[in-house]
């Protein structure tokens, strides 16, 4: 999932924000690992991709917490997915990929994040959108799991640190008795 992937490129380490796309080479790396390759990237349209992140992040959120949708953040997914001109094509082996009108657009690959994002929140998927129980994280994420309870936004990180907390206070409160 596109959309969700894409809001975890600004993440927290410690109650501060970490950039994890903070050039514009880093964000056509990031569409080329997923699947949508592009050959360059202008500091405008890293701007596009970071305000087309923050909105996801908002209407996601919102809808995870059953609030209406910032209609900001709503004009935003809309404004991208029109603007992005993708096709979606069947490769031999079945599966879909996505075509840039052109090798260099940018906003192609951000109409198909936002075409995502849209399907995500307006609940056509079979899954549910949640907000990671991490305090230091709070990111939306959309729970696929087969039981819909997924705490973390990521086992790896949020889970792992969250979990390690716990055991650690344990041992704590154990060497106190």
């Amino acid at each position: 999932m596109l959309a969700t992937s894409f809001t975890g490129t600004l993440s927290e380490r410690h109650g501060n924000a970490v950039e994890r796309i903070p050039t514009p080479r880093r964000l056509v790396d990031w569409l080329a690992v997923n699947g949508l390759a592009v050959q360059s990237c202008t500091p405008a349209q890293l701007e596009l991709a970071r305000e087309l992140r923050e909105s996801i992040h908002t209407a996601a959120t919102a809808a995870a917490i059953g609030d209406a949708l910032p209609t900001p953040a709503v004009r935003v997914i809309n404004d991208r997915s029109i603007q992005g001109r993708a096709a979606a094509v069947l490769t031999p082996e079945g599966n879909r990929r996505w075509r840039l009108g052109s090798a260099t657009r940018v906003e192609d690959a951000l109409g198909v994040i936002a075409a995502d994002a849209i399907s995500i929140i307006a609940g056509e998927r079979d899954g549910r959108l949640a907000l990671c129980a991490s305090p230091t994280c709070r990111a939306a994420f959309f729970d696929t799991s087969q039981s819909r309870t997924r705490k973390w936004c990521d086992m790896n990180t949020c889970g792992n640190r969250q979990k390690k907390a716990r055991f650690n206070a344990n041992q704590r409160k154990n060497i106190g008795d």
